[in-house]
Protein backbone atom coordinates (compact mmCIF):
# COMPACT_ATOMS: atom_id res chain seq x y z
CA UNK A 1 0.00 0.00 0.00
CA UNK A 2 2.82 2.28 0.74
CA UNK A 3 4.41 2.36 -2.48
CA UNK A 4 0.77 2.84 -4.28
CA UNK A 5 0.44 5.99 -1.59
CA UNK A 6 3.70 7.26 -3.35
CA UNK A 7 2.95 7.07 -6.80
CA UNK A 8 -0.65 8.62 -6.12
CA UNK A 9 1.91 11.69 -4.21
CA UNK A 10 4.25 11.96 -7.34
CA UNK A 11 1.55 11.87 -9.72
CA UNK A 12 -0.33 14.78 -8.42
CA UNK A 13 3.12 16.34 -7.46
CA UNK A 14 4.18 16.42 -11.54
CA UNK A 15 0.59 16.33 -12.27
CA UNK A 16 1.04 13.71 -14.15
CA UNK A 17 -1.30 10.33 -14.91
CA UNK A 18 0.20 7.43 -13.04
CA UNK A 19 0.21 4.92 -15.96
CA UNK A 20 2.50 7.81 -17.68
CA UNK A 21 4.49 8.11 -14.60
CA UNK A 22 4.73 3.99 -14.38
CA UNK A 23 5.71 4.31 -18.03
CA UNK A 24 8.23 6.64 -17.86
CA UNK A 25 10.03 4.70 -15.14
CA UNK A 26 9.51 1.19 -16.86
CA UNK A 27 11.00 3.09 -20.33
CA UNK A 28 14.42 4.44 -17.97
CA UNK A 29 14.61 1.75 -15.60
CA UNK A 30 14.09 -1.78 -16.30
CA UNK A 31 15.87 -3.35 -19.19
CA UNK A 32 15.36 -6.94 -19.25
CA UNK A 33 17.45 -8.06 -22.45
CA UNK A 34 20.93 -7.92 -20.97
CA UNK A 35 21.96 -9.45 -17.66
CA UNK A 36 23.21 -6.45 -15.91
CA UNK A 37 19.57 -5.08 -16.53
CA UNK A 38 18.08 -8.16 -14.84
CA UNK A 39 20.57 -8.12 -12.06
CA UNK A 40 19.25 -4.34 -10.59
CA UNK A 41 15.83 -6.07 -11.24
CA UNK A 42 16.69 -8.37 -8.92
CA UNK A 43 17.94 -6.04 -6.50
CA UNK A 44 15.25 -4.67 -6.17
CA UNK A 45 14.01 -7.58 -4.60
CA UNK A 46 11.49 -8.25 -6.93
CA UNK A 47 11.99 -12.05 -8.23
CA UNK A 48 13.07 -14.77 -6.38
CA UNK A 49 14.30 -16.39 -9.98
CA UNK A 50 17.34 -17.14 -10.26
CA UNK A 51 19.85 -15.35 -12.35
CA UNK A 52 20.44 -17.10 -15.55
CA UNK A 53 23.74 -19.74 -16.01
CA UNK A 54 26.44 -17.46 -17.51
CA UNK A 55 27.28 -17.68 -21.07
CA UNK A 56 29.33 -20.56 -22.63
CA UNK A 57 32.39 -19.71 -24.25
CA UNK A 58 33.87 -21.72 -26.93
CA UNK A 59 36.58 -21.01 -28.21
CA UNK A 60 38.54 -22.71 -31.32
CA UNK A 61 40.77 -22.16 -34.14
CA UNK A 62 37.18 -20.89 -36.15
CA UNK A 63 37.22 -17.10 -35.41
CA UNK A 64 33.62 -17.40 -36.16
CA UNK A 65 32.76 -19.18 -32.51
CA UNK A 66 31.13 -16.94 -30.33
CA UNK A 67 29.20 -16.98 -26.92
CA UNK A 68 25.78 -18.15 -26.61
CA UNK A 69 23.49 -19.63 -24.29
CA UNK A 70 20.66 -22.77 -24.47
CA UNK A 71 17.14 -23.36 -23.61
CA UNK A 72 15.06 -25.97 -23.69
CA UNK A 73 11.41 -26.09 -23.98
CA UNK A 74 9.47 -29.81 -24.15
CA UNK A 75 6.54 -30.18 -26.49
CA UNK A 76 3.55 -30.52 -25.24
CA UNK A 77 1.49 -33.45 -25.84
CA UNK A 78 -0.79 -33.60 -29.06
CA UNK A 79 -4.59 -34.22 -28.16
CA UNK A 80 -4.93 -37.79 -29.82
CA UNK A 81 -2.17 -39.84 -28.69
CA UNK A 82 -0.54 -43.08 -29.52
CA UNK A 83 0.40 -45.55 -27.03
CA UNK A 84 3.53 -44.42 -26.01
CA UNK A 85 2.33 -41.07 -25.78
CA UNK A 86 -0.50 -42.26 -23.80
CA UNK A 87 2.65 -44.41 -21.33
CA UNK A 88 4.34 -41.44 -21.20
CA UNK A 89 1.49 -39.03 -20.30
CA UNK A 90 0.28 -41.56 -17.57
CA UNK A 91 3.89 -42.38 -16.20
CA UNK A 92 3.60 -46.35 -16.98
CA UNK A 93 4.97 -48.43 -19.52
CA UNK A 94 3.40 -48.87 -23.06
CA UNK A 95 2.62 -52.66 -22.13
CA UNK A 96 0.30 -51.54 -19.27
CA UNK A 97 -1.82 -48.79 -21.28
CA UNK A 98 -2.42 -51.45 -24.10
CA UNK A 99 -3.39 -54.19 -21.47
CA UNK A 100 -5.42 -51.71 -19.58
CA UNK A 101 -7.12 -50.18 -22.84
CA UNK A 102 -7.96 -54.27 -24.25
CA UNK A 103 -9.69 -54.67 -20.41
CA UNK A 104 -11.67 -51.25 -21.08
CA UNK A 105 -10.24 -49.53 -17.85
CA UNK A 106 -8.81 -46.91 -19.58
CA UNK A 107 -11.00 -44.44 -22.56
CA UNK A 108 -9.35 -45.01 -25.72
CA UNK A 109 -9.82 -46.61 -29.61
CA UNK A 110 -9.12 -48.85 -31.53
CA UNK A 111 -8.71 -46.88 -35.40
CA UNK A 112 -8.28 -50.33 -37.47
CA UNK A 113 -5.30 -52.65 -35.58
CA UNK A 114 -4.01 -49.11 -33.37
CA UNK A 115 -4.97 -47.81 -30.40
CA UNK A 116 -5.33 -44.11 -29.94
CA UNK A 117 -6.29 -42.04 -26.79
CA UNK A 118 -7.49 -38.87 -26.56
CA UNK A 119 -5.16 -36.93 -24.37
CA UNK A 120 -8.24 -34.78 -22.49
CA UNK A 121 -10.02 -37.95 -22.02
CA UNK A 122 -7.06 -39.75 -19.64
CA UNK A 123 -6.61 -36.54 -17.99
CA UNK A 124 -10.73 -36.48 -17.27
CA UNK A 125 -10.09 -40.15 -16.26
CA UNK A 126 -7.37 -40.18 -14.40
CA UNK A 127 -8.55 -37.07 -12.31
CA UNK A 128 -12.07 -39.16 -11.70
CA UNK A 129 -13.01 -40.91 -8.70
CA UNK A 130 -10.62 -44.21 -8.22
CA UNK A 131 -12.93 -47.43 -8.81
CA UNK A 132 -10.81 -49.81 -7.13
CA UNK A 133 -8.79 -52.57 -9.35
CA UNK A 134 -6.52 -50.99 -12.12
CA UNK A 135 -9.04 -48.53 -13.45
Amino acid sequence: MEQAERLDRAAEALGSAKKDLVADLVARYVDPDTVRGLRRLRGLGLSDQPEPSPPIVIEGDDAGWTMGHHSFQPSELPEVLIPAQAALLLQVDEGTVLEMAEKGHIPGRKVGDEWRFSRLALMAWLAGPASGGEG
